[in-house]
């Protein structure tokens, strides 16, 4: 096996996590998400020659994910304009002890509901990425993204109190 295939591998094996979770979130059918995986290990591969050291992997392979997840679901969207949510195990949330389990499920279950890329935004906030780098990941700007962050988690927030 070459470098590059080993280097690639252990990359991917390293990050497995960011490739389950974007494709947990924007598939529920686990065929799908499998296709989904399939998708985003195939554009990963053929990127990874192009991948510059000077950037962070993760962040890298979680904007490339998120691109392929986003361009599917769009796809899907339109041969079918059925609304689908989620599975219950779709979105994992930050290791957050203080939220009790009924209002993390409600959480998790208004997550789903959100737009495509609302939802990319917040998975990578969980994940407890700067907004710098979320904006390297999706291609907008930080103050984008503290924006957008700021009306999402308004949003939620209603939601939830409304609850």
């Amino acid at each position: 096996m070459s470098k590059e295939n080993e280097s690639f591998l252990s990359s991917i094996e390293s990050n497995k996590g960011i490739i389950y979770k974007v494709a947990n979130s924007y598939c529920k059918d686990a065929d799908d998400r499998a296709d989904l995986v399939q998708e985003i290990i195939l554009q990963l591969w053929k990127a990874f020659p192009s991948f510059q050291p000077d950037y962070k992997l993760s962040t890298w392979m979680y904007r490339i994910a998120l691109n392929v997840a986003i361009s599917a679901y769009r796809k899907a969207s339109n041969r079918c304009q059925i609304y689908q949510p989620l599975s219950e195990t779709a979105i994992y949330l930050a290791e957050d002890k203080s939220l009790a389990n009924d209002n993390r499920d409600l959480l998790q279950s208004l997550i789903r509901e959100l737009k495509e890329v609302d939802k990319a935004l917040i998975l990578l906030y969980l994940d407890g990425y700067l907004y710098s780098e979320i904006g390297e990941i999706l291609g907008i700007s930080e103050s984008n993204v503290a924006t957008k962050l700021s009306r999402i988690k308004q949003q939620l927030k209603q939601k939830i109190t409304s609850y």
